[in-house]
């Protein structure tokens, strides 16, 4: 998002976005962790550890706790990488759907990744009708390599004009 007297997209560096998330409240009081993010914005990796605050009733992870650390990363990692190509865009979750698989106990982690070709697809896209929608699989893995849970996370791109902050015109 461009500010005022900056020219371009506004640009994070890889630890910004960790440290924004990390204090995030939703993700702080959930012990939801960014542990890294790669310095292109084409992949981050998130943990999310037991705790008192995201045990359900039955001791393991609740899933209300899973499916919010899949939220906001993708949109993220679309902004940034895009940012970096000289792009501003106004990046959102559109939709999202979990299906659990076993309970998740311990500590889990979450890996996203975004290739080149996807940056390629969503920038046509923008060029040609000013906005792009993005799906992407997320997998929930337990220390033992098991998954626990898969998601399906949608992404919202729309290209912002010059000095454009309008709504978000799903």
């Amino acid at each position: 998002m461009a500010r005022s007297g900056f020219r371009g997209p506004r640009r994070l560096r890889p630890w910004q976005m960790r440290w924004m998330l990390n204090l995030y409240p939703p993700f702080l009081v959930q012990r939801i962790r960014v542990e890294s993010c790669s310095s292109d914005f084409l992949a981050a990796r998130v943990r999310i550890r037991s705790s008192l605050f995201t045990r359900n009733l039955n001791g393991t992870i609740f899933g209300g706790t899973l499916y919010a650390a899949c939220d906001p990363i993708y949109p993220i990692l679309y902004w940034q990488a895009l940012a970096r190509r000289g792009r501003e865009v106004q990046a959102w979750l559109m939709a999202a759907e979990i299906r659990f698989l076993k309970p998740a106990s311990g500590l889990v982690r979450l890996e996203f990744r975004l290739n080149p070709a996807d940056l390629d697809a969503a920038e046509a896209e923008l060029d040609r009708r000013g906005k792009s929608v993005r799906a992407h699989p997320v997998r929930i893995v337990d220390r033992a390599g098991r998954i626990c849970a898969e998601a399906s996370t949608v992404s919202y791109l729309r290209d912002l004009a010059a000095g454009d902050r309008g709504g978000s015109a799903f």
